[in-house]
């Protein structure tokens, strides 16, 4: 990491079926090997399949979605004399949202379902409903933190 200057932030356009550029934010990251027709093929599929069970704008349930999976504070490790501690600190927001959405991505992988499409539908309609493995672990990172709050003055 450069201690010269912060890395420019990227302007990223709007996506072309909503305009919204966290929905782009999000087809990026579920992207693999450049492939983002095959990216925005899934997200559209998984909205129209949230459009179908809930009967909400899948728009509204993305938002709602990320913002219930964002952490507040999340553990660094310090090293002090020796030894090393887990340091709760505060969550800049930009990094907030990028965790939010690779916790989405990683964890609707996993799921069980048979088609990509189905599993991001699933994960999301979970997230915007505050239960599932992505809400899960957004709190276990909260009480992680929670549990080392000893040693919060050791924050830089």
């Amino acid at each position: 990491m450069s201690r010269r200057h912060a890395a420019e932030v990227r302007e990223i356009h709007p996506d072309p079926k909503y305009g919204d550029v966290v929905l782009t934010k999000f087809t990026n990251g579920l992207m693999l090997e450049g492939r983002k027709s095959v990216a925005e093929r899934i997200v559209y599929g998984a909205f129209d399949v949230i459009e179908k069970k809930t009967h909400q704008d899948p728009l509204k349930v993305f938002h709602e979605a990320i913002e219930n999976v964002k952490p507040q504070v999340e553990v660094r490790s310090r090293r002090v004399g020796g030894a090393t501690y887990q340091v709760p600190v505060e969550v800049r927001p930009m990094r907030r949202q990028s965790l939010a959405i690779r916790w989405l991505v990683d964890i609707s992988r996993k799921r069980s379902e048979n088609t990509m499409v189905e599993r991001l539908a699933g994960e999301l309609m979970d997230a915007a409903n505050s239960r599932g493995a992505a809400v899960k672990k957004r709190e276990d990172t909260h009480r992680m933190a929670e549990a080392n709050k000893a040693f919060s003055h050791y924050r830089w």
